[in-house]
């Protein structure tokens, strides 16, 4: 039986450890939002906090444009 591997991000890069997809990725974003689903206020501070962070690493590779689409705008609630 396979081992469930958690989809996490490898920093400086911010790609997922086990996909190797931009994190974070679909696996990693399903998870999320299990793991928030009572709190969507709790999951967009905790993604705030961690774009924040990616913003550091990634200066000047990515526009914060970009960081917002990737960590926030997937989560916000529709």
């Amino acid at each position: 039986m396979p081992r469930y591997r958690p989809h996490v991000a490898a920093r400086p890069s911010w790609r997922c450890r086990v996909c190797g997809a931009a994190w974070p990725c679909s696996p990693a974003r399903l998870a999320l939002l299990g793991e928030y689903r009572e709190n969507r206020t709790g999951l967009l501070i905790y993604l705030s906090t961690l774009m924040h962070e990616a913003m550091t690493d990634l200066t000047g590779q990515l526009p914060p444009q970009r960081l917002t689409d990737r960590f926030l705008t997937w989560a916000r609630a529709r």
